[in-house]
């Protein structure tokens, strides 16, 4: 008898009427909002203009979603282009289906473009963006969790995954929730971030790059874990292997980048002004500053008029003087 496990939700949609309300929508959808927000937070902070995080997340998220669904295909092709499969199938996005991997290299290309067009280098956007996006990864494994899916081997463990579904091949039992490990995995590495880039200022895309580097570690062991059907190499599933290549690649990156662009920069976004987008304490003292100066310079100009008048009244006495012995 089972004393302890987490139960799946008997359903992963629920009908407004007409309209599907679909939890791994919902989950997707907060964690966007939750990258947004705390990238705009870290953005403001290293001087940028807030709002300016969300106007290129127009670009990069849609172009994330595309990315993640193209690789989730291409990776898994045999669910919607083998006998007895519909095609159409792998336009649902809303049934669940994104590769991390396609969305963030194709959300990087959105990206690109968005820091193009306002002028913005796309590693200063990815640092402030960087833990934010670990936490949307967090939140969105629990769309997972709403279809029953992408879950590990069985456990008798008392968090051990009750799986209720038996579609498309499933085994009702007692699995590792694969998506609970993730989501805690995201969480730290977010932590790890913030705490990284506070003590160590880091810049030039080095933020990000310990994002990644840090997320491909906890998801190269969880995706070993996992019993859904998948491409294997060298005994390897294949999301293993592209979290070893990635990781290897962000190592490289962070090396390289801390060699010839040490530090942080110091303009993250060009003619950002110092008003509201300035934190209260910096900018009461910029507006002393400038008073300061301002009565700095009023003395000096009282200043010059007075040795200037001193000057006029000292050259007409010498000329009265000099009228008078003239005379």
């Amino acid at each position: 008898m089972e004393l302890a496990y987490i139960p799946s939700p008997s359903r992963g949609v629920l009908h407004l009427g007409p309209i599907p309300l679909r939890g791994y929508a919902f989950c997707i959808i907060i964690g966007v909002f939750v990258a947004v927000w705390l990238g705009n937070r870290r953005w403001v902070a290293r001087g940028g203009r807030a709002g300016t995080v969300a106007d290129i997340a127009v670009w990069a998220v849609p172009f994330g979603l595309v990315g993640g669904r193209l690789y989730h295909v291409i990776t898994d092709y045999e669910l919607y282009f083998s006998e007895g499969r519909d095609w159409v199938d792998a336009f649902k996005i809303w049934e669940g289906g994104l590769g991390i991997w396609g969305a963030i290299a194709l959300g990087a290309v959105g990206a690109w473009i968005g820091c193009r067009r306002r002028g913005i280098p796309l590693p200063a956007w990815a640092d402030a963006l960087a833990p934010g996006i670990a936490l949307a990864q967090a939140i969105g494994r629990w769309g997972n969790w709403f279809n029953q899916e992408l879950y590990g081997r069985e456990t008798d463990l008392p968090w051990a995954l009750h799986i209720t579904s038996s579609t498309d091949g499933r085994v009702p039992g007692y699995y590792h929730p694969t998506f609970l490990y993730e989501s805690l995995w995201c969480i730290g590495v977010a932590v790890l971030v913030i705490w990284a880039d506070r003590r160590f200022k880091l810049g030039h895309g080095r933020a990000f790059a310990l994002y990644v580097a840090s997320y491909c570690v906890g998801r190269f062991w969880i995706e070993y874990m996992r019993v859904d059907e998948a491409h294997h190499i060298l005994g390897l599933r294949l999301n293993n292997w592209t979290a070893l290549l990635v990781f290897v690649l962000a190592v490289v990156y962070f090396v390289l980048s801390a060699k010839k662009r040490p530090g942080r920069e110091t303009v993250v976004e060009p003619g950002a002004s110092d008003g509201d987008d300035t934190p209260d304490g910096e900018a009461g003292a910029g507006t002393q500053a400038d008073e300061e100066s301002d009565t700095d310079a009023k003395a000096a100009a009282e200043t010059d008029a007075g040795d200037d008048t001193e000057s006029a009244t000292t050259s007409e006495v010498k000329d009265e003087a000099g009228s008078g012995k003239k005379t």
